[in-house]
């Protein structure tokens, strides 16, 4: 009685749905929605997509063999150079050099806009989906003396809840009147046992939980954000972390603090140092070295370690089993290519290195490294 009381509410009647009273309670207590965090924008994917070290070799390769392709050697040496700089048979294959580095170019981008439009769309879709769940799910609630369904996301601190078996709480509240009720925990405390609910003991209701057994009331005392769920949830990272720049700020003036009083730390220590003797500081010298590798230690086992089941790790060894045999597998193709044309140009054409020509022979390594990458 005391908490509804002060809640302005009737435990038997609810709230009176003013449209004032429910908006001067949403101002007081928020709303009970969990705010998603900002989609990323498609710039943002964009950039994620350009991260894959695949297609950075083949941006790095391709603009090297773009720029190599408007090279053109002295016409006194262009026969030396064999049939990429037109000394050969064709001159149109010299001029169309530049095609090759900007097709790669070009499917470099195509192929990165299409990775950053899906995982825009896909967001997209998941976010819609989303919110049409969360309007669908409704809750019975008692207001003016009248149970009504309303959704989630209308529920406010001083609601009367009817929970019933099968409900999945949307709010914390606080029992007020029970009947052999059972709750699930598990999501909250990973304990399997069913917990009973009742006046005397533990009337505590908290969201995210599932009613097992029974029925009964509670008075809604925490809604979105400041419940249970909206706690862990904001913890984990899922909903919109207003206070993270104040958060920042306040970790690098810490930070300033901790450097500024390292110095004046250091510059003490180096004057009372100078003043030791030498044997003291020869004696001191494995003492903080066996103290930072205690440090280390410790910093080492303070970082957690990513637990992995044993299908991922089976998985994770097979794909880098695969990534290994694959660039073996580049690797002997590059060296093949590369033996054939120094063999086909030294050897069987019998021209001369030139030093003039040294841009052709690495325009065609870098063809080479790219037939390699893309085998």
């Amino acid at each position: 009685q005391g908490l509804c009381s002060r809640l302005k509410t009737s435990p038997i009647d609810g709230l009176s749905g003013q449209p004032a009273d429910i908006e001067k309670r949403i101002n007081a207590f928020g709303q009970n929605l969990i705010p998603p965090k900002k989609p990323k924008t498609f710039l943002q994917l964009v950039w994620e997509a350009l991260q894959d070290v695949t297609l950075i070799i083949l941006e790095v390769a391709a603009v090297i063999s773009l720029g190599l392709s408007f090279y053109r050697p002295p016409d006194t040496e262009r026969q030396h150079c064999g049939k990429a700089a037109g000394g050969g048979h064709d001159d149109n294959e010299a001029e169309a050099g530049w095609i090759e580095g900007a097709a790669i170019l070009l499917s470099v981008i195509c192929v990165v806009l299409v990775t950053a439009f899906n995982d825009w769309s896909k967001d997209k879709q998941f976010r819609g989906l989303q919110s049409r769940i969360e309007q669908e799910q409704k809750f019975s609630v008692v207001r003016r003396g009248q149970i009504i369904e309303l959704p989630v996301a209308e529920i406010v601190v001083g609601d009367i809840a009817q929970v019933k078996y099968g409900d999945l709480l949307p709010a914390d509240g606080v029992l007020i009147q029970g009947n052999d009720l059972k709750i699930d925990e598990s999501s909250l405390t990973g304990e399997s046992d069913q917990v009973k609910k009742t006046l005397e003991k533990d009337p505590m209701l908290l969201s995210g939980t599932h009613v097992m057994e029974g029925s009964g009331k509670m008075l809604v005392t925490a809604v979105g954000v400041n419940s249970q769920t909206g706690i862990i949830f904001t913890l984990l990272g899922a909903g919109e972390d207003d206070d993270e720049d104040d958060e920042e700020k306040k970790e690098k003036e810490e930070k300033k603090k901790q450097k500024k009083n390292k110095k004046q730390d250091g510059s003490v220590e180096n004057r009372k140092k100078a003043k030791a003797q030498d044997g003291a500081a020869m004696e001191m010298q494995p003492l903080n070295s066996d103290e930072g590798a205690d440090a280390e230690e410790k910093k080492k086992a303070s970082v957690p370690k990513k637990e992995k089941s044993v299908l991922q790790g089976k998985l994770t060894k097979l794909a880098v089993q695969i990534g290994k045999g694959g660039l073996l597998m580049s690797a002997v193709t590059v060296i093949i290519l590369v033996v054939l044309f120094l063999v086909d140009t030294f050897w069987y054409q019998g021209l001369p290195w030139v030093k003039d020509c040294t841009p052709i022979y690495i325009q065609f390594f870098v063809k080479f490294f790219i037939i390699g990458l893309q085998s």
